[in-house]
């Protein structure tokens, strides 16, 4: 998607739905609210030595605490419990100095341990805030910056993977996942339909993406959101609400949630209830579907992890002058270190290039597509207001139709740069531009000073020949002062766009007044 994320329901923040026996309905509000379990981007597990790879061989990274062998012992990562400092002080959270682990009780063949080590009373970073933009009524020019407040992230394990294997009814157990750092990230239910969720995740993506602390992937499962959703009237407490689990694309958490609204409004307009109920959105249909879930309100049993001390975190002012540095993590430290997050990296861009805010996010948006254009701007005469049009409108656009990235273009930034040049210096038309680019883009090696060359694409700087042209075209049309465009259209045609269409006009309209 470029700019920010859209889709279309989200007016204020009110939902209708009109069945044809009422006239005037009272609005709903929707109310969203949402986890996402981000995948730490560490080498190696969160409590064992065990390495971190996707799509390894099944069960081929199992350490005896992961497969949870009696008498193994956690022991915590250091690099884990960093990013979990860095992505918690790039939301704006407290960093709790102490916390805690829990062990959370459930029975499932992917976690053979019988519970999970998670973060349930006091977690490492609480009280933040995301600030994402979207667009209004699908126009990239105007944006509204939201807010959503974040509850906590905690620090947790991820379980293994069962994969069902229905041809011979079993269930296979792959347990390489079993183990893997995950931050939670809590958000407040500040959201109102799926297009503010879907831009609030895209957000924290990039944020995610520029600290590094997680790579969030969502076709390899680094970054799973689940969304909680209920519908009520104003004035009234929040409805009941259903969760939809694992949704593993923006595209179709922004479908999920706004498919749930609209649902859950029907369902209780036709005299129905809404179950608080666990579904799962399925892609194919577009529709979200009830998950087979276990009845009653599941408990967990809650107790603190006696294999673990509690977590202590330093900052400047609370470092003891004995310790060593390699023991202990400084929350300071870590603060004064944090790259720009994509706000102020969009910020940045348009102050020092002149560009449109829209421009920016669509900038930051696609990976490197923010260097590529610095690196052009870098290397050619063309005003960055120009260039911007020839990124998003020609590389981007060209990009997008072969599904390719921006590393994998094969025009390169130097290359742009060296055509744009050309056109700057009034070498080649604008149309003749574009069809030098349209040769780069075969990757066939060949310069744009070649390719001009080759298919003798330069502006035409002969007057006396222009002459001879705009003569010739004007044998066909005589004397209309209407049809000048036409003509300056013709002549380009017939030089293939080589002249230049100043000069051109000032020809004709010299012959025309002959």
């Amino acid at each position: 998607s470029s700019g920010g994320v859209s889709a279309h329901v989200c007016r204020g923040s009110t939902a209708r739905a009109a069945p044809a026996s009422m006239s005037v309905l009272a609005p709903w509000i929707p109310v969203v609210g949402l986890e996402i379990h981000a995948q730490i981007s560490s080498n190696s597990k969160l409590f064992s030595g065990s390495q971190v790879q996707f799509a390894a061989p099944p069960n081929s990274l199992v350490s005896f605490f992961d497969a949870s062998l009696p008498g193994t012992l956690p022991v915590l990562n250091r690099r884990c419990v960093e990013a979990a400092v860095m992505t918690g002080l790039a939301l704006n959270c407290s960093i709790n100095k102490k916390s805690l682990f829990d062990r959370k009780h459930y029975f499932y063949a992917d976690l053979p341990a019988g519970y999970q080590i998670t973060q349930q009373r006091v977690p490492i970073a609480v009280n933040g805030s995301l600030s994402y933009s979207l667009c209004i009524d699908n126009k990239m020019s105007q944006m509204v910056t939201k807010t959503v407040r974040i509850k906590q992230i905690q620090l947790e394990q991820d379980s293994g993977k069962s994969l069902h294997d229905d041809t011979r009814s079993q269930t296979l157990v792959d347990l390489n996942r079993a183990g893997v750092g995950l931050m939670e990230v809590v958000m407040e239910p500040d959201m109102c339909c799926g297009e503010e969720a879907a831009a609030a995740v895209r957000e924290l993506q990039l944020i995610l993406q520029t600290l590094g602390s997680s790579q969030a992937v969502m076709a390899e499962g680094q970054l799973r959101v689940d969304a909680n959703v209920s519908v009520h009237h104003p004035g009234e407490p929040y409805g009941v609400r259903t969760e939809v689990k694992n949704i593993n694309s923006i595209r179709f958490l922004a479908k999920a949630v706004d498919y749930e609204i609209q649902r859950q409004i029907e369902e209780l307009e036709n005299g129905g209830t809404i179950l608080n109920e666990t579904r799962a959105f399925d892609s194919k249909l577009g529709c979200t579907v009830p998950m087979r879930d276990k009845e009653g309100k599941q408990d967990y049993r809650f107790m603190p992890e006696p294999n673990l001390p509690p977590l202590i975190l330093y900052d400047a002012k609370s470092l003891p002058a004995n310790m060593n540095h390699q023991q202990v993590i400084n929350i300071d430290w870590i603060h004064e270190r944090l790259p720009d997050l994509p706000s102020v990296k969009r910020e940045k861009l348009v102050e020092q290039y002149g560009i449109l805010p829209e421009h920016s996010f669509t900038l930051l948006n696609e990976d490197g597509l923010a260097e590529f254009f610095e690196s052009v701007v870098k290397q050619t005469q063309m005003k960055p207001k120009k260039v911007i049009g020839w990124i998003l409108n020609d590389l981007l656009s060209y990009l997008k139709q072969h599904s390719l990235t921006v590393k994998e273009s094969p025009v390169s930034s130097s290359l742009l740069a060296d055509l744009l040049n050309l056109l700057e210096k009034k070498e080649i038309s604008s149309t003749a531009a574009k069809r030098v680019l349209a040769e780069l883009w075969k990757g066939e090696g060949k310069t744009p000073l070649e390719i001009v060359k080759e298919q003798k694409l330069e502006l035409l700087q002969d007057q006396k020949e222009l002459e001879q042209i705009c003569q010739a075209v004007m044998a066909i049309k005589t004397g209309n002062r209407k049809v000048l465009n036409k003509l300056i259209g013709l002549v380009q045609r017939k030089t293939q766009g080589r002249s230049n269409p100043v000069l051109v006009k000032q020809l004709l309209e010299k012959k025309l007044s002959e």
